[in-house]
């Protein structure tokens, strides 16, 4: 445990001891539970905790729970209720991490260095409206990267990115990780399965290192080497693998199902079903990028969009040239929807892929619908973006979503992840310790 300790002010009971708050435990994972406590205060008395988080580039993001301590002087976050007026209510022991908002507009929070933790700091304080003297502060590292976890930077044949091994000698359950418009290399997804027993490539596929710089066109053949890659990596596990993908990377890891050998199970959170935002080539087939009517554009506040209805329907006859034959996989999948996503229609994509599949007499995947979820839907406790700025698009946008709604989806659809990969990747699971 981190803690430490503060006086208490001139006038406070001599009886009562110095006041405490503890953290646990002191160093940890990103997605794992927070746990705090609070010892020495007076019965009744009301306290504000206040969180705060520095990312990379040196942006603040706080939050702020309002406290009333019990009969014996004492809060503990797992049974404390939060009270009105803060970030968060109720029971929310975790509340204190994913309602962190940016004390600049328009920032998400995001992990470039998956290799070095980011640092919680909280601080208790005397009443409410304003906060008052600071009782006690504390303070935990949040990290990416369990011990024994290896990140391997890949660059065989034309493949880049980073492999993340799980401890042990394996071999593991493969995954191949993507992320969506960014760009570059984003890999602290990747590092958090490995922790969880997954070895995890997170491929970059523009804007990194000797990769194109723009995503005009993509060539499924590149995707095609990174499976072959771990297909005969002598740490992965055959003989299929599994693939994640988030937006843009949700219609990329279809496309590779419906195209490439070797797919066993394929996890897509907030994607289209249809080829977004580049041309894409593999072999003597190309699908060419959904069109949009950006007459469609909201703005539901000046200078910010909402580009959810803009895309035209992959269905209809006129786009089908944009629509991934998904009913050729021959992979179980699994649809994360938030019903919030205001980045496009992520429901009707699902459903959509739902019929294609039926059409050819696949099995019908599994669907999870979280309402009040909005489109960036990441790891535990990682906070909720609003809007920011949305790189193909050229104009910051909304993204949808509730906090504590968004945050309960977090939670519950990593470990769905998770244990999909596993049921559907079992062949790989002989590890040898």
């Amino acid at each position: 445990m981190l803690c430490r300790t503060l006086p208490r002010v001139p006038g406070a009971s001599r009886a009562m001891s110095a006041v405490s708050l503890l953290v646990s435990p002191g160093r940890c994972l990103f997605d794992d539970p927070l746990r705090l406590r609070v010892r020495g205060l007076s019965p009744g008395q009301d306290v504000s905790l206040r969180t705060a988080l520095t990312d990379e580039a040196g942006h603040l993001f706080t939050s702020v729970g309002l406290y009333r301590a019990d009969g014996g002087g004492e809060l503990d976050f797992s049974r404390s209720p939060a009270l009105e007026g803060g970030s968060y209510t109720g029971v929310e022991p975790e509340g204190p991490l994913w309602s962190l908002e940016s004390k600049t507009p328009l920032r998400r929070l995001l992990k470039k260095d998956v290799q070095s933790p980011l640092q919680l700091r909280f601080s208790l304080h005397q009443a409410h409206h304003p906060p008052g003297a600071l009782l006690a502060a504390a303070a935990q590292e949040r990290g990416f990267m369990g011990e024994g976890v290896t990140r391997v930077p890949v660059r065989e044949g034309r493949v880049r990115g980073s492999l993340f091994l799980p401890p042990g000698r394996g071999p593991f359950p493969g995954v191949i990780e993507v992320q969506g418009t960014g760009g570059g290399l984003l890999d602290y997804k990747a590092s958090l399965l490995a922790n969880r027993g997954f070895a995890t490539l997170a491929l970059a596929y523009y804007n990194y290192e000797d990769l194109p710089k723009d995503m005009k066109e993509l060539h499924l053949e590149y995707f095609e080497e990174a499976v072959n890659y771990m297909l005969q990596h002598p740490k992965v596990k055959g003989p299929g693998i599994g693939l994640l993908g988030h937006s843009k990377g949700g219609d990329l890891v279809l496309s590779m199902a419906s195209f490439l050998k070797g797919i066993a199970a394929t996890a897509v959170v907030n994607g289209s079903v249809a080829n977004v935002a580049a041309v894409l080539h593999y072999k003597d087939n190309t699908l060419l990028p959904i069109g949009f009517d950006s007459k469609k554009l909201k703005h539901p506040e000046p200078g910010v969009g909402d580009i959810r209805d803009i895309f035209h329907n992959p269905l209809e006859e006129a786009n089908r040239k944009s629509l991934i034959p998904v009913g050729k996989a021959d992979c179980k999948f699994l649809f994360i929807v938030a019903e919030d996503d205001r980045n496009w229609k992520s429901d009707f994509y699902a459903q959509a892929a739902c019929q294609l599949l039926q059409e050819e007499g696949k099995e019908k995947p599994e669907v999870v619908y979280y309402p009040k979820a909005g489109h960036y839907l990441e790891p535990p406790y990682f906070p909720l973006c609003k809007a920011s700025m949305h790189r193909i698009v050229g104009l910051p946008v909304v993204w949808g979503g509730e906090p504590k709604a968004h945050a309960m989806a977090q939670v519950d659809s990593w470990q769905r992840i998770q244990d999909f990969l596993h049921r559907h990747l079992k062949n790989n699971l002989e590890n040898k310790l």
